[in-house]
């Protein structure tokens, strides 16, 4: 069993390299989009049909807007820098949908959900455009597949474990040993995973933004605002799937250079 173990885990990990056109790295992704985008437009689908999405509206208007100028944007860096067919299997949708709760999210394959609780923040279409430019670079870097193939290495880990304890004469301390290997594989892997693809994605976000004409000097900024609604932020992200606010401020701020650069090269030098 264990010599089974060993090498549907080692065909995973050498099926697991997919290039992220962003940043020109191997990523841990062995979830092919036509695994990954029919379930999560499902899911989609299903969403929307339980949650009140706001149409008609000028707020719902612009979440269309900036959805559709990040999207445009993208495809234009794509195509240009060689990846023309990168989106082919993306069928990109915008919904405001109404709820208190301060968020957005883009599932694999481009479909976005904006809530109205979000809005006093973002404040403006450049505050949104920061935020739907963050959330579509996740779809764009594959980070859902990402995750996916690093909680399935993660199972396989504690199944491994757990059957090379029973079958010697440490048995008796597989319920430790499982303990140990959660907060552990958690704490050394998961969450420092779920960190870095949230500072990749506001990387790539911010240059997005700004080749779709957004000024990207407004992500700071709307993280302060952010900082402030949470009542500061600046606790050690060491427990957390996010970075804290304060890094991620002064991450934002030393990218507003390079995303002005960035969007240059496509002849965009003035900002919304």
């Amino acid at each position: 069993m264990m010599k089974k173990i060993i090498i549907i885990t080692s065909l995973l990990i050498l099926s697991a390299c997919k290039t992220n056109p962003f940043t020109g790295k191997s990523t841990l992704n062995f979830m092919p989009n036509s695994k990954v985008f029919p379930m999560a437009f499902s899911q989609y689908s299903t969403f929307l049909n339980e949650n009140k999405v706001i149409s008609n509206t000028k707020d719902a208007a612009m979440v269309k807007r900036v959805g559709e100028r990040i999207a445009k944007a993208a495809k234009l860096w794509l195509d240009t820098n060689g990846y023309p067919h990168y989106l082919d299997d993306y069928r990109w949708e915008y919904h405001l949908v109404d709820s208190p709760e301060v968020n957005a999210w883009c599932m694999p394959g481009g479909k976005i959900v904006v809530y109205t609780g979000i809005l006093p923040i973002t404040q403006s279409e450049t505050g949104l455009a920061v935020v739907m430019g963050h959330e579509v670079a996740h779809a764009l870097a594959d980070h859902g597949a990402q995750r996916m193939s690093a909680s399935t290495l993660q199972q396989i880990g504690a199944y491994a474990g757990a059957i090379a304890l029973q079958s010697s004469d440490y048995a008796k301390y597989t319920e430790q040993f499982m303990l140990a290997y959660g907060l552990g594989s958690n704490l050394g892997v998961m969450l420092p995973f779920s960190r870095s693809n949230e500072t990749e994605a506001d990387a790539i976000g911010i240059q997005i933004m700004a080749i779709a004409g957004y000024d990207p000097s407004e992500a700071p900024e709307l993280w302060k605002r952010m900082s402030a609604k949470s009542g500061g932020g600046s606790s050690s992200s060491l427990l957390s799937t996010h970075p804290s606010n304060e890094s991620r401020i002064k991450n934002l701020t030393s990218l507003v250079p390079k995303a002005r650069a960035e969007a240059a090269k496509f002849g965009v030098t003035s900002f919304k």
